[in-house]
């Protein structure tokens, strides 16, 4: 008896299949590495819930703009901060080695992660005009606000004849 390789639904139709045939393959690869890390909590994530990203706050007063980023573990050297058109993007990596050695067992763990964070800042911002320094695992930037445009009346004169 031949078998039919359409699938059939519970109503005799053809059941539907999703627009990209990739999608199923996608769930479960994201479903095994899920099954894979869970348990282990410094193992990257490959489901892109961003559970490796910096918890970041930024708050604002007349003056300036301060950005607190959590960065336990890491130093001056692994961080950097750029700005460009007025994004100031923050950038780290993190790596770290552990090894063990017993007469019964020999022990290595390495893990590395590495993020990226932007925040879009106020036109005119320059980039003397920011500072950053980092203790106890949290990295404080300081953003002074530029000064607000100021206006002038021109004299208009009368063209000589």
């Amino acid at each position: 008896m031949n078998k039919s390789l359409i699938p059939v639904g519970t109503e005799r139709g053809v059941a539907r299949r999703e627009s990209n045939p990739f999608s199923f393959l996608q769930q479960e690869i994201d479903r095994l590495f899920e099954g894979v890390t869970r348990g282990f909590p410094n193992f990257p994530s490959f489901t892109g819930t961003g559970a490796n990203m910096p918890r970041m706050d930024v708050s604002e007063s007349d003056k300036a703009i301060e950005i607190e980023a959590e960065l336990p573990g890491l130093e001056t050297k692994d961080v950097q901060i750029n700005l460009a058109d007025n994004v100031l993007t923050i950038r780290g990596e993190k790596k770290s080695e552990r090894e063990e050695k017993d007469k019964d067992y020999h022990l290595v763990e390495r893990s590395f992660g590495s993020f990226s964070r932007s925040v879009q800042l106020p036109q005119g911002v320059k980039p003397e005009d920011v500072s950053a320094e980092i203790a106890k695992g949290v990295l404080k930037v300081t953003v002074k606000k530029p000064a607000p445009a100021q206006s002038k009346q021109i004299e208009i004169k009368s063209a000589a004849a």
